[in-house]
Parts: C-alpha cells; sequence; structure tokens
C-alpha cells in the first residue's frame, strides 16, 4: 500500500451490470491515481472488469439473489465486517453506492467519527422501492442512517430534492452525473441519412415494466412508414412483449435482441435512440447512445432526460405531441402517440437528424470521464 495516498473504500451489493455497477467501474479507473483504492462488495458477483492495482474484499459469498428481508439482515453482519476491515486498512473514505451499503456507511459513521462517509444515491427514491415494506423502512432508516454521514451525492437534482423533502435527508447534497468513456467509433452525422429507406430504431434496457418498451412498440401500428425497432436487454416482460409484437402484427418490425455484449455495435447500425422509461436515476443508456453520435428521442421523467436533452430547462408538453429540446425530442411519459410523432418528425426531416447527431457528440463529451472524475474529487477533498 502506498502510504503517500489517502486510504479510500467503494462500498456496493456487487459489482453486476447495472448502471450504478458502471459508473463504478469506470470511476475505479481514475481513482487509482490518487487514492489507494479497495472495492467491497457485499456479495462476490462481478461484471465489469476490476483494474489492476484495486484491491478486492467480499464480505459474503452468498448469492445477491437474495430477499429483501434476508439482505436486511445481513446488513448486521456486514457492519462488524466491514467496521474491522475499516480499521486494519486505515481507511481514511468510504464511499458507498445504493441504499443498502449507504445504511451500512450510516451505521459506520454511527460509531467511527474518523472515517469520512459518502453515499451515493442512484435512483429516484419516491418511485424506487421494491415493495411497501421497502419502502417503510427507506422513510424509517433514511433520515435516521444517511444523515449520520459526511455529505451525499447523485446523478440527479431531482434525487437530491426528493430526497430533502420526502425522505428527510439533510447533510449536504451534490449532482455528480455519470461518467462514460467515448467510443473509439461514432457515427458520422453527414452520413447519417445515406441510403435511408426507412427509419431504424434502437433501445437498450431490462425488459420490465419501469422501462416500458410497449410504449415504442405501440408507436410503430397503423403507421405506413416501415420503421425497423431492435430492443436490446432481457427481463421478466419479455413473453408478454413477444405475445404483443405478435397480436399487433409488428413481427416484421420489431426484433428482440435479447441481453448483448457488443451494444455499441448495435448503435452504431441504427438512426435513432429512443428511451421509453417511466422513470430513472440517470439514464445511462441515453448518454451511451448520444455519445455514439444518434439523434435521440426520450420521455420527460424524473430523473435525467430533462437534464440530458434540455440543460434541465421546464417542458410543458401537450399529450399526443413532442417537444423540440437542445439536443434531443421529449415527450410525455407513457404517451405513443407523442413518440409516434416525433419519429415521425425524425423520419421526415434529415437535416434535423442530422443536427441533432452532431448536438449528442457535443454533449456527450460534457460526460466524459475525465471531466466528471475531476468533479468527483474536488467533491471528495472538499
Amino acid at each position: 500500500m502506498n502510504t503517500t495516498k489517502p486510504n479510500i473504500s467503494i462500498l456496493s451489493i456487487t459489482l453486476g451490470s447495472g448502471g450504478a455497477e458502471k459508473v463504478i467501474s469506470l470511476l475505479l479507473k481514475a481513482l487509482k491515481a490518487n487514492y489507494n483504492v479497495t472495492l467491497v462488495l457485499f456479495y462476490n458477483h462481478i461484471h465489469f472488469t476490476i483494474p489492476e492495482g484495486v484491491k478486492v474484499v467480499c464480505l459474503s459469498n452468498a448469492s445477491p439473489a437474495r430477499p429483501f428481508y434476508a439482505k436486511f439482515s445481513d446488513l448486521i453482519s456486514f457492519k462488524k465486517k466491514y467496521s474491522a476491515f475499516i480499521k486494519a486498512d486505515k481507511i481514511d473514505i468510504s464511499v458507498s453506492f445504493l441504499a443498502f451499503p449507504n445504511l451500512l456507511n450510516g451505521m459506520i459513521a454511527s460509531t467511527n467519527t474518523k472515517v469520512k462517509t459518502i453515499i451515493s444515491e442512484r435512483g429516484f427514491p419516491s418511485d424506487n422501492t421494491t415493495s411497501k415494506l421497502s419502502l417503510y423502512i427507506s422513510k424509517l432508516f433514511y433520515p435516521i442512517y444517511y444523515n449520520k454521514c459526511t455529505k451525499l451525492f447523485s446523478n440527479s437534482v431531482y434525487i437530491n430534492r426528493d430526497l430533502k423533502d420526502n425522505f428527510g435527508v439533510t447533510i449536504p447534497m451534490d449532482v455528480i452525473y455519470n461518467p462514460i468513456e467515448l467510443p473509439v467509433q461514432t457515427i458520422n452525422p453527414e452520413t447519417l441519412n445515406k441510403d435511408l429507406k426507412s427509419l431504424k430504431i434502437i433501445t437498450a434496457g431490462t425488459l420490465n415494466k419501469r422501462k416500458n418498451h410497449i410504449m415504442i412498440i405501440r408507436a410503430l401500428q397503423d403507421t405506413a412508414t416501415p420503421y425497423q425497432l431492435t430492443i436490446l436487454g432481457g427481463g421478466p416482460l419479455e413473453n408478454y412483449l413477444t405475445e404483443e409484437i405478435s397480436t399487433l402484427k409488428l413481427t416484421q418490425n420489431v426484433t428482440l435482441k435479447g441481453k448483448v455484449k457488443n451494444v455499441n455495435d448495435h448503435l452504431l447500425s441504427h438512426h435513432c435512440f429512443v428511451l421509453s422509461s417511466f422513470t430513472e436515476g440517470f439514464p445511462n443508456a441515453l448518454i451511451e447512445a448520444m455519445a455514439i453520435g444518434l439523434p435521440c428521442i426520450s420521455t420527460n421523467c424524473l430523473s435525467g432526460p430533462l437534464e440530458l436533452l434540455n440543460e434541465n430547462e421546464d417542458v410543458h408538453i401537450k399529450t399526443g405531441t413532442f417537444y423540440i429540446g437542445k439536443y434531443g425530442l421529449l415527450i410525455n411519459n407513457d404517451d405513443h402517440e407523442g413518440l409516434k410523432k416525433a419519429l415521425a418528425y425524425f423520419n421526415d426531416h434529415p437535416l434535423e437528424r442530422e443536427k441533432y447527431s452532431k448536438l449528442s457528440l457535443q454533449r456527450a463529451k460534457e460526460y466524459e470521464l475525465k471531466s466528471i472524475y475531476s468533479k468527483f474529487y474536488k467533491f471528495l477533498n472538499n
């Protein structure tokens, strides 16, 4: 261990394939230049590559696919193990991501005033609970344990507002948006319209209710334009979506690709990206599509899209219509008629597609890892 660097631990449930875990994997690459870094996981499940030089500690070998109450009870044993680790490794800063690690960090802060405890909320809290029990626990324990910590950062102003207004969180809060690594290969906006016969649309995300992929599928029915839609991702609604695609006679227009590793390769071969979510924390899929150079359409859901596509300036969108934002088009939640018109706008206006392709590339540069890490480093040391 380099004694000239501060010791920092990054605490997470796993390093699986989720959005928060991807952010952690990117930050690890930058953190190791300034800190002795240890990644501490509740459960030994690792999807992303861990940079050389980062120490890894797993608190349990149990499966992460545990019931909510079991994960909650695990916190008792994890606190003892994590407290011992912090003392043994002389940790200066403990940074946690997601609710359970945040609660554990709050428990640490209750008994150890020497370590700086920083927590990160990654989803919209009021709409990010799995049951009435989890919501009750959040309402009960967030004000107690979150407020024990030094400070908090999230990836949206709306998340911080929700924590303050509805969960009683009063510690200092800041917003640090998700970092991305700019892709080596991007779309050339000037050739985006070459040989275009029909708009090729793509979306990506877990096939669940929150992502609302059915809205995009419904936007394709009863239109004379032969759109082609590709949906990347797997999930519990795969059979339902397959049946709906068949019922709506769209089997020739919609392809469910399932989970893929080479997401960028798929993005590069399309003309437009659509985010249809009811709610987000910060939509990695949207910013990654922008980084490729795709013109984008998104629901104006909380939180993220308004910040990305219109610099967080409020908009009013009438039902069945869309809004032409600074960096992309915005529609209301669950409004397939509004999406249908937004798709037609991009399909019928090639110069607008080219314009928003250029704007996507421009906007994405603001979220490049080096830039975001600079803000994160200042936040850690302020």
